[in-house]
């Protein structure tokens, strides 16, 4: 491989799945295998001997149960790391060593300090790491970006997203040992993304966490409360509850948006210039409108948390040296201490500074 931190040539990114799982096998597989003009899969590794079978069957490479054999034996472009939450920091870090730049899954790491340990050997190796954020590209959060930025419900003053779902878990995700939790798994998606929507730095965080009916010990439900520096409110909550209420609430001193899943509605109006003071309350007059954003011809995409067709080509122009990665380790790492500081935030019941 190139010693540049670029692929200099338009060869196939030969590529290793770490972990070929539920999400390996189709979150990443996928895109891989339809994308072979950019990618060619030349190693997979998982310790499970029924993943193991179902790669072979798959793909024409090697299979492997140990990673360390694996970087010993091949020369490897990129790795992508989708195996359990407490293993990402130590495999990014020794297959970045190995010589290969890293596509790591999310959460890339269970708590900032790992989160920075991974940026200095990425750093020291001159390897890229790439955290690996999909929802980013979420259709709901592309269209929401385009709407704020036009101005159409004025300022925002307030964000509030949230998914709802009963569905129980038995996984890995339930222990605490191997970094699950949902505050991991979800605050990825819904905290990144309206951190994303509004920009700015998170100044304090607020949050509670509670396990309501998974097994295991640890969260199943968080609510967290975050300001930023620009005064922006961000409530973000994933919560044991039928799927009924708004995904998404934007509120601005011009008007509301409502997103339910790919459903938007969108209430406006303009206050008066001049209050009667002899009124209790101006009388306003909003504005409706709705759209729906699968198949509309400006989004490319139809999924809320992101298209991984359309991840991976920007995958491959980071490598290539063709454009920057869109998901900076620095803002990767400012969403691992907001984390850090919702959970620090249960532990004392206090609001928790971010400097």
């Amino acid at each position: 491989m190139n010693a540049s931190a670029g692929l200099v040539s338009d060869a196939k990114i030969k590529t290793a799945i770490l972990g070929y799982g539920r999400s390996g096998s189709t979150l990443h597989a996928d895109p891989l295998e339809g994308l072979p003009d950019q990618f060619a899969v030349t190693a997979i590794c998982d310790i499970d001997p029924q993943a193991q079978a179902k790669a072979r069957a798959r793909f024409p490479c090697p299979v492997y149960s140990d990673y360390h054999e694996m970087l010993a034996a091949q020369d490897l472009d990129l790795v992508v790391i989708v195996t359990r939450s407490d293993q990402h920091c130590a495999m990014t870090c020794d297959c970045l060593r190995g010589g290969a730049h890293v596509l790591v899954t999310k959460p890339w790491a269970v708590a900032a300090g790992e989160a920075e340990r991974m940026i200095a050997t990425a750093a020291a190796t001159g390897r890229q790491l790439l955290p690996w954020l999909p929802a980013r590209w979420g259709c709901d959060l592309i269209r929401l970006k385009e709407l704020v930025a036009s101005g159409i419900i004025g300022e925002i003053f307030m964000v509030r997203r949230r998914e709802f779902n009963f569905g129980l878990r038995s996984d890995w995700q339930t222990r605490k040992q191997f970094g699950g939790g949902y505050l991991l798994n979800w605050g990825p998606h819904i905290v990144d993304q309206a951190m994303q929507l509004v920009g700015g730095r998170v100044i304090s965080a607020y949050g509670q966490l509670r396990q309501i009916i998974n097994p295991g010990d640890v969260e199943d439900v968080f609510h967290a409360v975050l300001i930023t520096q620009t005064g922006v409110i961000l409530s973000c909550e994933y919560a044991i509850a039928v799927n009924k209420l708004p995904n998404w609430v934007i509120q601005g001193n011009r008007g509301t948006i409502f997103v339910k899943e790919t459903a938007i509605e969108i209430h406006r109006t303009d206050l008066p210039e001049t209050i009667d003071p002899q009124d209790y309350r101006t009388k306003v007059q909003i504005t409706e409108s709705r759209e729906e954003l699968t198949g509309g011809h400006r989004i490319t995409m139809d999924n809320r948390y992101g298209d991984p067709f359309v991840v991976y080509p920007a995958i491959a122009q980071a490598l290539r040296g063709a454009a920057p990665y869109p998901v900076t380790t620095d803002s990767a790492l400012a969403l691992s201490r907001v984390l850090d500081a919702i959970r620090l935030s249960n532990a004392t019941n206090q609001v928790v500074p971010l400097s």
